[in-house]
């Protein structure tokens, strides 16, 4: 069954697993998938923990004791998902020290309704170090304006950062520029590089959901040519940026420095056109020194039937640019679907949460005991 797993992990791409519940944690699946499907790292956000809260009795003992102490919901959820995020990253932490800090991390995200607060969002992020207290933590920050110099402060404390919700080549370039922005105060003040990881966390499924469905809005064959490309034409590109960013000169003197390369991160790789190969964003995606964060249906999809061939980016740019140019000569903006795409990205984050707050106060008050 792992066959394909183990190969795509021997090109250098780090398998994590897009998905975190307590009953993962307890039944010993999440330490089963490290063993035998090659798993080396989780990554979480509001929507993963609202259904995990949400299903299953898992967290009612935590709850109870939350509802007898009478914390407020936003209290109850950071202790619940940070002590979920805790014991994972205990769980991963052989992968860590095995790996000299680069896999074996847990990502947990920042309220999803500070996205567009840089100063509140750098307190929060400093808040889930604190509370989770372990060293292969990652704290996801989300790439909205408001996000970038919030990434630059985080990363210039040695706080480590996953960069979450980048759709556009443009933000793309400016979240590896907060990074080193970042390295750099790290280095001002002092602090070991080494000891400082990112990943940036490119979405690609959600670019085809978008440009596809303004595709068929066309009809014509011409457009329906360009289905299903723009999302790899997307992340190739990205990585081409990654090359060239961390070859620059600038790069060299952090190189020197002992600082760590902000690994691109594919994400949103479950495949949602059931048109397509349901591995396609992991098949296609194939290039030392990148992560694929899978849902575990994609997970299971690739090890199953996955066909891993080697690196699928190397060489492809010039492609990757004609079939981007192809979606601009429909008449199709990209500049208009990567914004509506982290728009979009930002709200339904903020819906998940606004749900989990609501079924956190109800469990909540249906544990709460009795006065008297």
């Amino acid at each position: 069954m792992t066959d394909a797993l183990k190969r795509l992990s021997e090109e250098g791409v780090a398998i994590w697993l897009d998905d975190l519940s307590r009953k993962r944690i307890t039944s010993g699946n999440l330490a089963e998938l490290i063993d035998q499907q090659h798993v080396v790292g989780v990554t979480t956000n509001p929507s993963i923990f609202q259904k995990a809260i949400s299903e299953g009795d898992g967290y009612d003992q935590q709850l109870a004791d939350l509802a007898a102490r009478k914390v407020t919901v936003e209290e109850a959820i950071r202790m619940i998902t940070t002590a979920d995020v805790r014991d994972a990253a205990d769980i991963l932490r052989p992968v860590f020290d095995a790996t000299d800090g680069q896999d074996g991390r847990v990502s947990i995200e920042v309220d999803p309704r500070l996205a567009h607060n840089t100063k509140a969002t750098v307190a929060e992020a400093k808040q889930l170090a604190w509370l989770v207290d372990r060293p292969n933590t990652l704290i996801k920050i989300p790439a909205t304006k408001a996000g970038l110099p919030a990434i630059t402060e985080v990363i210039g404390k040695g706080i480590s950062v996953n960069v979450t919700l980048i759709f556009s080549l443009e933000r793309y370039r400016e979240v590896m520029d907060a990074y080193l922005a970042g390295l750099e105060k790290a280095k001002a003040a002092g602090l070991d590089l080494s000891k400082i990881h990112s990943v940036a966390s490119f979405f690609v499924s959600r670019v085809d959901t978008e440009i596809d469905k303004r595709i068929d809005a066309l009809g014509t064959d011409e457009a329906k040519a360009a289905r299903g490309k723009a999302a790899l034409a997307n992340a190739r590109l990205a990585y081409e940026a990654f090359e060239e960013v961390f070859s620059s000169d600038r790069w060299a003197a952090l190189d020197k420095a002992q600082a760590n390369k902000q690994r691109p991160l594919w994400a949103s790789t479950g495949v949602k056109d059931k048109a397509y190969k349901d591995t396609l964003y992991v098949d296609d995606l194939v290039a030392p020194g990148t992560v694929n964060t899978m849902p575990e249906a994609t997970l299971e999809a690739t090890a199953d039937h996955g066909q891993i061939t080697g690196n699928t980016i190397a060489g492809t740019y010039d492609q990757a640019r004609a079939e981007l140019e192809a979606v601009e000569k429909l008449g199709i903006s990209y500049d208009e679907v990567v914004q509506l795409l982290e728009d979009e990205g930002v709200e339904k984050f903020e819906a998940s949460w606004n749900d989990l707050l609501k079924s956190t106060e109800a469990e909540l008050k249906r544990l709460a005991p009795s006065e008297g």
